[in-house]
Order: structure tokens, then sequence, then C-alpha cells
């Protein structure tokens, strides 16, 4: 009878439930993260805005490097020292990965070109071309031209001198397209322009081009356009009040010399003015 007064043992096993629900920290986190991304978009959109397209072209080219490593020569380990672009054990790089002909993307991207390392330190040797390319992009502080115009511009400085590109934008081109007239602002560039050239002595080339047009026309006239182009600019600069003997080389070229592709892009529609250094 013993046995069977012995009652069964229930175990009851309790679920314990977080109470903690909306007071946890997890969307903290989230909400962190969140922020985070968004103050990252924000600055990217204001560095795509900030800068040129070469500064972009430069930043992109030093992410994700292009050189083909036939350009490139190292220290090789051979017997004879000599060099090896397949040695495993390369002691150093040797060269700039470029040649007089073929200058690299990195290269380009800065407005430099070809092995002449003299192209990097223009600006130390000539202040005064400097000084000017900093008045006109604003680099040393503030700029000479206006909000409007000053995306139309790039500069860079060559063995030939001070190179000052103005070119179209999108709805925005230098001469008017029906009567060949330039753009008010164009005018006023010009004005500016040769005010600045007059704080230095250097000789002046200009030089003009265009778009190619999206369907080859016989006798469109591009040599035609492009030399009264560059006329136009030559007697906006002389009614500023530069000198004439100083204009040294007025050209057309066409649409022989694009600046990018394609060829019908409106950045390829540009005027270059050159300030010469003296060995020219």
């Amino acid at each position: 009878m013993a046995g069977n007064d012995v009652r069964p043992i229930i175990v009851k096993r309790k679920k314990v439930v977080g109470g903690d629900g909306h007071h946890g920290g997890a969307w903290k986190v989230a909400y962190a993260d969140f922020v985070t991304a968004m103050m990252a978009f924000f600055m990217l959109m204001w560095l795509l805005n900030a800068t040129t397209e070469n500064q972009r072209k430069g930043l992109a080219d030093y992410f994700s490097p292009t050189v083909p490593i036939t350009r490139i020569s190292g220290g090789g380990d051979g017997p004879h020292g000599g060099d090896s672009p397949f040695s495993e054990a390369v002691a150093a790089q040797e060269g700039t990965g470029a040649t007089s002909l073929r200058p690299t993307e990195g290269r380009q991207s800065l407005g430099l070109s070809g092995t002449d390392h003299r192209e990097e330190e223009d600006t130390a040797d000539d202040p005064a071309l400097a000084e000017i390319e900093g008045s006109l992009t604003g680099d040393g502080g503030d700029a000479i031209v206006s909000d409007l115009t000053r995306p139309h511009i790039e500069t860079r400085l060559t063995d030939e001198g001070l190179i000052i590109e103005i070119f179209s934008r999108p709805n925005a081109p230098l001469f008017d397209p029906a009567t060949e007239v330039a753009q008010p602002w164009l005018a006023e560039l010009a004005l500016v322009m040769a005010d600045l050239f007059g704080t230095v002595t250097n000789n002046i080339a200009v030089e003009a081009h265009i778009a190619a047009e999206p369907v080859v026309r016989a006798g469109s006239g591009g040599w035609q356009r492009t030399t009264e182009r560059a006329q136009v600019m030559r007697a906006l600069l002389e009614v500023g009040g530069l000198d004439p003997r100083r204009i040294v080389r007025v050209t057309g070229h066409s649409d022989r010399d694009t600046a990018t592709i394609p060829a019908t892009a409106p950045r390829n529609d540009r005027i270059e003015i050159i300030l010469l250094r003296e060995a020219f």
C-alpha cells in the first residue's frame, strides 16, 4: 500500500521573456549607423560639387591605378643586377610608367604629360604664373571671377606656359549657336583676364576648338568657325586693355583636337588662352 501512496513528481518549466522591449539599446546602434551613413553621403555630395573634373579623375586614379606593367621597370635580382618587370623580389621602381608620347592617365588628369618632371616644378619656377592661376581658380583664397564663370574655367601649367581653358557646359555655351556672338559672361571674363595679364609681360597665344557635329556634313566650316572665335577672343582681350603686340598666335583647330569623349560633348567646345613662357 505504501508504494501506491507515492505521488508523481511534476516539473514545471517557466519560460522567461525579456521585458526590456523598447527600453533596450539595439535601436540606438542602428540609428547611429544610419546617421553615420547619411553624413558620409552628404559629404560625398559636397565633395563632388566642390571639385573639378580633373581632380575627381585624379582621385579615381589614385584609388584604382591603371599603369601597365610593361611601362614600369623594377630592381632585378639576377646575377647582373639588371632590371626585370617579372622579378618577384622588386627592390625599387624606376621610371614613371610614362613615355614622352604616352603619358599615364594619372599624370594626364593632373595636366602633366610624358616623363619630363619639370612640369611638377612649374609652380615654383614661375611664381607669377602660379599667382595668376590661383586668382582665376580661387586656390589662393578669393577668386576674381564670378561663381557663374568659375565652373567654365580650368588651368594647368605646362612647359609651354599657363594654359587657361574656357569651355562650354550643357545649356551654357561660349557663343550663341545662331549668331556666334560671345556670351556676356565671356566678354566680362575677357576684361578680367586682360587686367590680370597686365601684371606679367609674357606673350599670349589664343586657340579655339569646337565639338564635332553629330552628323558629318560637307562644308560645315569648322576651321572658319574656330578661327573666327579665336579672333573674337583676341579682340575682347584687346578691348579690355591688353597690348596687341603681346598676342603672337591666333589659331583655330576645328574639331581635330578633342578634350574628352565623345567628340560631340559640349566640353570640347572651348577657348584656350596661353601665357607663354619667355623661352617661347
